[in-house]
């Protein structure tokens, strides 16, 4: 799926998984992996801000891209190795999941230390659209999920309930509440490319499980 291709057999990786003998700590140190996967993605969002074309820049830092050239052995300069090929899946790996996670850790965390005032920020308008980060957020990612298990209809689904979020949050940050608060029609001004960035993501994947869905199902078993 583009540079967020998310075509890769999670039911087959945990099959060939299924012998693993990982203990806590073993997972422990894999999710920290992760964790610092998203990290990564946030890091290279903000030395791309500038560019149009940042959510393809970004994928390509990432590793994304070159996993399509990898039988051709080819690979992008620059890029980090992928782990995805040989390493275990989990929603985790999932490029989407990564992204969407990234973006809104920029949102959480650049709001978090704005509205923390209640001098500079109502506590009310603060606590309004922590909640609707988090609920549109909570959304993306049971879409994903739904995206791992195949099952793109319900995908779309919650996409749309995810992108119906993010109306909610472009709906709080043009009240005229916001334009009496300089710190926060400053967050706004930051905030507005990242949730675009969520939007123009989610779309596209949208886009391509719709085209899944439209495939003709093949008649042999």
């Amino acid at each position: 799926m583009s540079d967020f291709d998310t075509d890769s057999s999670p039911e087959n990786e945990w099959d060939d998984g299924g012998d693993l003998a990982w203990n806590e700590f073993d997972w422990e140190l894999y999710l920290r992996e992760q964790d610092e996967a998203v990290h990564r993605y946030l890091g290279f969002y903000e030395s791309c801000r500038q560019s149009p074309t940042r959510i393809d820049d970004v994928a390509a830092h990432m590793g994304w891209e070159a996993l399509s050239d990898a039988e051709s052995g080819e690979t992008r300069e620059g890029a980090e190795e992928s782990a995805f090929v040989d390493d275990v899946y989990t929603l985790q790996k999932n490029p989407v999941f990564i992204a969407t996670k990234a973006l809104y850790l920029g949102l959480k965390r650049s709001w978090e230390l704005k509205a923390c005032d209640p001098a500079k920020v109502p506590q009310g308008l603060a606590l309004a659209l922590l909640v609707s980060l988090q609920r549109g957020e909570e959304q993306a990612v049971m879409a994903i999920q739904a995206l791992d298990f195949g099952d793109y209809a319900m995908a779309v689904a919650l996409f749309k309930r995810a992108l119906a979020g993010l109306n909610e949050t472009f709906t709080q940050l043009s009240s005229e509440e916001v334009e009496r608060h300089v710190v926060v029609r400053d967050y706004r001004d930051d905030a507005r490319q990242r949730l675009f960035d969520l939007r123009e993501i989610w779309l596209r994947v949208v886009e391509d499980c719709r085209e899944e869905l439209d495939r003709p199902v093949d008649e042999e078993s």
